[in-house]
């Protein structure tokens, strides 16, 4: 079994461990999802590693590199093990050997997220040396399902698709800090997979949604704090939609403690599916 880095490998070959390695999970990617995951979270292949048996890639941890929360950070996109391989500790093994790497990249910590119900993984990360940051919820329902009606003054408040760069100056109108495959910083990465819409009043924007059509997931809604009760989320939710191009609608790490933003997302009966626990080391 060697150990080593992903640089030299091909995407195709990643693809099929990954691919391996989650068949029994009720999720699957399509390698043209996959590739659209690992740019969108910032995939680095010279700091992901991987455990090799014969040339085959059997247990890997795929990482990405940017800024959170104002420090350098490496972030688990990826960790998985292919079945028949599993029990003799390739990911901890993995995680030591690359260790000394990120240090050599003046990397200050290592981020990731797990499934609060995944004890096996929790166990292992603790003893890691990783922290709970904090808790994440996970939404998702069928478009079919959704309550979207609103009654907002269409008269007063101008809608229309916006750029990027528009938003960025509205960081402010978040309750929460955007987990890592949610921020800027990710969508800029995959910025022409994404629709972005805003809300002006009289040239001022006062809320804007985020979607990715061909996925149905919503990474950032938000509304300015002066406008909020007025059916502008509501408002903003209808008109994404349009773009919209699965039968889910999707919203995934959103923080736990937001009680507001959970009773808004349960008014329109998307509800939680699941919970997650970001977690980070410091290196």
């Amino acid at each position: 079994m060697e150990i080593k880095s992903l640089e030299n490998i091909e995407l195709p070959i990643i693809y099929k461990a990954f691919n391996e390695a989650f068949e029994d999970y009720e999720m699957h990617w399509s390698e043209i999802q996959f590739n659209t995951m690992l740019k969108r979270r910032g995939f680095v292949a010279k700091l992901s590693f991987g455990a090799f048996q014969e040339n085959t890639l059997v247990a890997f941890i795929l990482n990405a590199t940017g800024t959170f929360n104002g420090k350098s950070t490496v972030y688990d996109t990826g960790t998985g093990t292919i079945k028949a391989y599993r029990g003799q500790g390739l990911i901890s093994k993995i995680f030591e050997y690359s260790v000394p790497f990120f240090k050599d990249e003046k990397i200050e910590q290592y981020l990731l997220e797990v499934l609060q119900h995944n004890d096996k993984a929790i166990s292992i990360y603790k003893k890691a040396g990783f922290k709970v940051n904090r808790e994440l919820n996970y939404f998702r329902d069928h478009v079919e399902l959704i309550n979207i009606e609103t009654a907002v003054n269409q008269a007063q408040f101008e809608i229309k698709r916006i750029e990027l760069e528009t938003i960025k100056t509205t960081e402010y109108f978040l309750d929460f800090y955007p987990s890592w495959q949610n921020n800027f910083d990710s969508i800029h990465r995959a910025k022409e997979d994404f629709v972005i819409i805003g809300v002006y009043d009289n040239e001022r924007i006062i809320g804007y949604c985020i979607i990715e059509p061909l996925s149905g997931d919503i990474p950032q809604i938000a509304v300015a704090h002066e406008y909020r009760k007025k059916k502008i989320g509501s408002y903003l939710l209808k008109e994404v939609m349009k773009y919209n191009k699965v039968d889910t609608i999707k919203i995934i790490n959103a923080d736990e403690r937001d009680s507001t933003f959970t009773a808004f997302l349960n008014s329109k009966n998307i509800l939680v599916k699941g919970k997650q626990f970001e977690m980070i080391k410091v290196l």
